[in-house]
């Protein structure tokens, strides 16, 4: 078949293409930026954007900082950095995306208006994430983290819960869990159950366990941080075994690359187009007779 094809639903998601394009705009304008943890968990991209005047701090770092400007990336801050910014004159930059912006709030409305103390504000997600430091901020740190289905035993099923989901989380796993407690729930309490998964991050699923099953090879190409990298490889390994996950352009092995084969390139949401350009024309050097499908582009 001698084909390599592009996945052109593999990339950047909305939120994190708001937060690069900032970042460009601000850097061409001043030439340097602090930006409050990696813009995206892509360190070649990461790497990238420093050589631009991109300064990658830390909380720590930020607390430190006074009059200067800094970009917040697309996973959203909790309050309490808006706080630091406010004593201490930072500019902020805002790239937060807006479905983490729209979460947060919904979480902040309910933990405000709760009908007592006793109700439990709940976020399937992963902890430590920076979306979910967010989102657990506008609960005063009070909201339980649940990671998986083993993880219930956390709650007491005698009293409210509000269940919420990190917005790039599986949609399947969310409903599961939630069907899950639903079912344990005990005396009267009630569950409420919020669906804030990001669409855009969801749909990646079922779009490349097609373009996985479509190629004899995938080159699956992500940051070692991304937790959606890892979700979406696992994904493509499940329709074709025949699937290498790679953390640079320049990490495919030649030995995998056979004769009369197609080859399917893609990646997570924190993984630029460019990368998987690169990628497939680094197989087409090694493999000079493949064919880069123009559809790709």
């Amino acid at each position: 078949m001698n084909k390599i094809e592009i996945d052109k639903e593999s990339g950047f998601c909305f939120g994190v293409v708001k937060a690069i394009n900032k970042a460009e705009e601000e850097l061409q304008k001043n030439g340097s930026l602090y930006c409050l943890g990696d813009i995206v968990h892509n360190n070649v991209e990461v790497e990238r954007l420093e050589k631009m005047g991109l300064i990658t701090i830390n909380h720590e770092q930020f607390k430190k900082l006074k009059n200067v400007r800094v970009l917040l990336r697309a996973h959203g801050e909790p309050p309490s950095t808006y706080e630091i910014a406010k004593q201490n004159n930072i500019e902020l930059i805002d790239a937060s995306c807006p479905v983490v912006l729209g979460l947060q709030k919904k979480i902040n409305k309910k933990y405000v208006r709760r009908e007592s103390d006793d109700t439990q504000i709940v976020i399937y997600g992963k902890k430590g994430h920076a979306e979910v430091n967010g989102l657990i901020g506008q609960t005063e740190e009070s909201a339980i983290i649940i990671e998986s289905k083993d993880d219930i035993e956390k709650l007491d099923f005698t009293r409210d819960i509000n269940l919420f989901s990190q917005t790039t989380k599986s949609l399947e796993g969310f409903f599961e869990v939630g069907e899950i407690i639903r079912a344990r729930m005990q005396n009267g309490a009630k569950l409420e159950f919020f669906d804030s998964i990001c669409r855009q991050v969801s749909n990646r699923v079922p779009n490349i366990q097609e373009f996985a099953k479509k190629h004899d090879l995938i080159i699956f190409i992500a940051g070692e941080k991304s937790s959606n990298g890892k979700v979406l490889f696992s994904e493509c390994k499940k329709k074709n075994p025949n699937s290498y996950l790679i953390h640079s352009p320049d990490d495919i092995d030649p030995a995998i690359l056979r004769d009369d084969i197609s080859i399917g390139v893609c990646g997570a949401t924190s993984t630029p187009m460019w990368q998987m350009q690169a990628v497939a024309e680094n197989i087409s050097k090694l493999k000079p007779e493949m064919n880069i499908s123009k559809a790709a582009f």
